[in-house]
């Protein structure tokens, strides 16, 4: 055996590897074109049968006639079954767009409202904050544990879209912590 028999066969292995690994590479780049090789209109063809109402034998010995119709083109970019241009509403789905307040629910958010705090939108998420608030005073979870996730859910922006400090985020959270218990957790 030679001394660079090794050497021969490790060149050789390197080179088969590259080889491979170039030839895989150049296939999976022609096959990601997104071009569509395409150029004809779509047909369909449907068979009609014809029926005759008499016992007689047809003539022409064929009862069946061929129909082509052929499908609209659609443009280079747009699917055949792309979704309409206006979405349409279903009935009664996603649910109900206006959410009925509770007394309790309305007690609470009007608490709010009096110690100067607007809840965004229909007011949907500062009661299921005050849902979160007398769950957990009935589960026997700490104050701080409560005060640190009412914080995070209130405590990100004013309702102007501005930021607010830390200390006015858990000043907002522990009003809504008092209003919930006054109000809310009965």
């Amino acid at each position: 055996m030679s001394l660079f028999s090794g050497n021969r066969n490790t060149f050789a292995r390197a080179i088969a590897v590259g080889s491979l690994t170039l030839v895989t590479g150049g296939l999976l780049v022609a096959c990601g074109s997104d071009d569509s090789t395409v150029t004809s209109t779509p047909v369909t063809s449907s068979v009609v049968a014809s029926s005759s109402s008499t016992a007689a034998p047809s003539s022409s010995g064929s009862a069946a006639a061929t129909t082509t119709i052929s499908a609209p083109p659609t443009s280079p970019g747009a699917a055949a079954t792309a979704p309409p241009e206006q979405p349409q509403s279903i009935e009664g789905f996603p649910g109900p767009t206006n959410v009925e307040v509770s007394p309790e629910s309305q007690a609470f958010l009007d608490g709010l409202k009096a110690k100067g705090i607007a809840p965004e939108g229909d007011g949907s998420i500062a009661v299921n904050t005050a849902n979160y608030i007398c769950a957990a005073n009935a589960q026997g979870t700490s104050d701080a544990e409560v005060l640190a996730l009412v914080t995070a859910v209130v405590g990100s922006a004013s309702p102007d879209g501005t930021a607010i400090t830390p200390e006015q985020a858990t000043a907002n959270a522990q009003i809504y912590i008092d209003v919930a218990n006054a109000t809310f957790c009965k």
